[in-house]
């Protein structure tokens, strides 16, 4: 009875990232037994769900560190980066390093602002975040609208391509996933950003850089937004002004789904690409029974609620 019993616990005490890979697998049964094709729905998810995870990744780094951080200028760093990549390429197959390269860094100086508004200014990072995303916004519009952005033909046909089976941007989202996961478990940096999270005051006292985790935890979040922007309108056929439009509750509800502690401190990288994959087969199976918007919003904001009282009702017991 005992040993029953430890087994029973140790099944439901699995890591908090394997229940979103179990949803995205009955999402994914869902559209086949409602007619949808199995080869069709994996390959759109694997490669689709590449640029939510990438995103996301940046928004855990962020409510990691805790304190209610959170990122809503993703979507207009994704926006920029997309604008400005498709502007430096300028459709030249040579400039494509300087594309991405101009992404990124547009990316990581608008979460440096953010975490300078939130250092000194003491904006809250909700405020801060919402402020700086209309600012980059209204650049992005102004650059965009000089310009019609498109990819490299070389570019548009390798972002298209599979690799070892596998669609490359997936490909380049789980390796980006990895060496997050990895840098999270073996370095400082990781280790003070899930610190600062579970008590930054304990954390600090303890000699770590807390500061220096939060500032890169910003500009890694926009340097990842710019990244996704620029690899989205080369997989797209081209930049838009409503690019990153999609993932400001998309981004924050994949990193909550994914398992990562909303109060912070405890990241989940592998929950991050598992439901990315879920929210984009829960979509498709929506959409395949002709469900409109409107429940798909819905639907996402209860996942929510539902993830986040599960991990209170958790860390109260």
């Amino acid at each position: 009875m005992i040993n029953s019993a430890t087994r029973l616990s140790s099944r439901l005490n699995s890591p908090r990232w394997l229940w979103s890979y179990i949803a995205a697998g009955a999402a994914w049964v869902a559209i086949i037994l409602v007619g949808g094709n199995a080869s069709e729905a994996a390959s759109a998810a694997l490669a689709f769900a590449a640029f939510t995870a990438i995103a996301s990744i940046g928004q855990m780094l962020v409510m990691t560190v805790g304190g209610g951080s959170v990122d809503l200028s993703i979507p207009s760093a994704m926006t920029l980066g997309a604008v400005l990549s498709m502007k430096v390429m300028g459709g030249e197959g040579y400039l494509i390093p300087m594309g991405f390269a101009a992404a990124v860094l547009s990316g990581g100086v608008i979460g440096f602002a953010n975490a300078m508004l939130v250092r000194w200014l003491r904006v809250p990072p909700l405020i801060a975040t919402l402020g700086s995303s209309l600012v980059v916004l209204s650049i992005a519009i102004a650059i965009g609208h000089a310009i019609k952005g498109s990819p490299p033909a070389a570019l548009a046909e390798a972002v298209q391509m599979k690799a070892i089976g596998f669609p490359v941007v997936s490909v380049i989202a789980a390796a980006l996933a990895i060496l997050v996961g990895v840098g999270l478990e073996r370095t400082l940096l990781g280790r003070t950003l899930c610190a600062t999270g579970q008590n930054d005051r304990a954390a600090a006292l303890a000699g770590l850089p807390v500061w220096s985790a939060r500032l890169a935890a910003y500009t890694l979040s926009g340097a990842l937004a710019g990244f996704a922007g620029a690899l989205l309108a080369a997989y797209s056929g081209g930049s838009s002004l409503d690019l990153g439009s999609g993932y400001l509750l998309l981004s924050i509800a994949v990193v909550v789904i994914g398992g990562t502690k909303a109060a912070g401190g405890e990241p989940a990288v592998a929950g991050v690409v598992g439901a990315s994959l879920f929210m984009f087969l829960l979509v498709s199976f929506l959409n395949t029974v002709n469900t409109g918007a409107g429940v798909r919003i819905l639907l996402t904001g209860l996942v929510i609620i539902a993830v986040v009282s599960g991990n209170a009702e958790s860390k109260a017991r």
